[in-house]
C-alpha cells in the first residue's frame, strides 16, 4: 500500500487486475485503512500505541531501546554547533548531501 500511495494508484491496478485504473469499493476501504494505519504510527520511532497497550494487546516492555549511531545525524548535530545563537541564526537548516567526486 505504501507504494500504491506514492503512486496514487489503486491497489488492484498495482495487482494487475485492476480496470484502467479505476478505484472500486475494495481499493477506497484499503486506501483509508492504510491511511489510518500511517496516521497512527509515531514519526519519530515508528511504533504505535497499540503495541505499547496492555488492553489493546500490546505490552509496556514491547521493545527494548537500544543506542545506534547515525554517522548522518551526528554530521548534522556537529554543523548544527557551528550555526551562531541569536538573529543571524535563525532559520538554518541543516542537512545532507551525496559528496562530488571521490
Amino acid at each position: 500500500m505504501q507504494l500504491c500511495a506514492a503512486y496514487c494508484i489503486p491497489h488492484s491496478h498495482f495487482l494487475g487486475a485492476g480496470s484502467g485504473g479505476r478505484w472500486t469499493a475494495l481499493d477506497r476501504a484499503k486506501a483509508l485503512s492504510w491511511q489510518e494505519y500511517e496516521q497512527s504510527v509515531c514519526d519519530g520511532y515508528g511504533t504505535r500505541s497499540a503495541e505499547w497497550d496492555p488492553e489493546l494487546g500490546g505490552s509496556r516492555f514491547a521493545y527494548v531501546s537500544e543506542p545506534v549511531r547515525c554517522v548522518g545525524c551526528e554530521l548534522i548535530e556537529m554543523e548544527r554547533e557551528q550555526v551562531p545563537s541569536g538573529a543571524e541564526g535563525r532559520g538554518v537548516k541543516i542537512g545532507l548531501r551525496p559528496r562530488r567526486g571521490p
